[in-house]
Parts: C-alpha cells; sequence; structure tokens
C-alpha cells in the first residue's frame, strides 16, 4: 500500500517567537506546495505520520529555504513540542514525480549501479540539504554526492539509481 502522505519539506529549525519554521523544499514546486490552506503532517524517516495535521498560513522563500506559518502553531514554544523532521502533503495533492525522480521514502533500499555493476543499496539521505545518498558498499558507508553529474540517471521503476564515480572514489 502506497503512503497516504509523502515528504515535501525538511524541518531545518525554528525561526523567530511567533511559531514559524524554516524548512528545505523537498519539491521542485515549492510555490505551488506552500500554499495558504495546504494541509501538512509531521512525518518521520519511514514516511508515516508522526503528529497532526496542521495548516499552514502562509509560506514565504527565503534564500533555498522556505519560511512557514502555521494556524496551529503560534510559539516558539509550540515549534519545540511538535514532532519536526520531515513535513508531508497528501499523496492526492502532489503531482507525481517523473520516471527519473524519487520521493525521499523510495530512496532507501534503491540500488546504487556504477558501470553496471550493484554496489549496495542507499540507506538514506544526508546532508543539511539531502545533498548525499548513504550507501553500504563492501561493509563501509559511504556518502555519495546526491548531484549531477556524479549521479547519471534514476529509473524509478526499477528502483536504481545509476552514479559515476571519480577514480578512487571508494579508497577514500
Amino acid at each position: 500500500m502506497e503512503a497516504a502522505h509523502l515528504a515535501v519539506a525538511r524541518f531545518l529549525k525554528a525561526h523567530g517567537l511567533k511559531g514559524a519554521v524554516l524548512v528545505e523544499p523537498l519539491t521542485d514546486t515549492p510555490a505551488a506546495v506552500f500554499v495558504a490552506g495546504r494541509r501538512l503532517v509531521p512525518m518521520d524517516e519511514a514516511g508515516a505520520p508522526s503528529g497532526p495535521e496542521a495548516v499552514l498560513r502562509r509560506g514565504r522563500p527565503t534564500g533555498r529555504a522556505w519560511l512557514l506559518e502555521f494556524a496551529e502553531v503560534d510559539s516558539r514554544t509550540a515549534v519545540d513540542r511538535w514532532p519536526w523532521k520531515w513535513l508531508g502533503a497528501r499523496r492526492e495533492e502532489l503531482a507525481p514525480p517523473r520516471a527519473d525522480q524519487l520521493y525521499v521514502h523510495e530512496i532507501a533500499g534503491t540500488a546504487v549501479v556504477s558501470e553496471g555493476r550493484v554496489l549496495g543499496l542507499a540507506r538514506e539521505l544526508a546532508g543539511l540539504r539531502g545533498e548525499f545518498l548513504v550507501v553500504e558498499i563492501e561493509g563501509r558507508e559511504h556518502l555519495i554526492p546526491f548531484r549531477r553529474p556524479i549521479v547519471r540517471a534514476v529509473d524509478r521503476a526499477a528502483r536504481r539509481i545509476e552514479v559515476d564515480l571519480p577514480p578512487g572514489f571508494l579508497e577514500l
């Protein structure tokens, strides 16, 4: 069964004293997702809701991040009580990913392939902005940059991420 909610943002930090939060968008269309009235729910790493839904009162970009304000969260104290990690939106309210994109919850268990050989399975995204794939290869954990030109192709249907690693990368 597919998840009812999908991660659209990663919580970065509380902002100010009136309950605003700074998030990293995990969507290519944050202006369409972070609109007033959108219901978002805190989620855990597995994609399961970890708290009640909150109605977005206002969202605006600030650099590469977004500042969000919720109707139900009106103080820094309230922000501290919420189980922030990821924020999800209802699946049916979001545009589906292209064949060369993955939802965040689909990354764990996806094969990481180089030169036709499976190196290992991705465990998660890491880094402040989710810029690294965490992959265990031959008993060692590696952080592989999750961007072009290192990532050559993503095949959602095959659950496969093709990478082109620089010579000696796995020996580091």
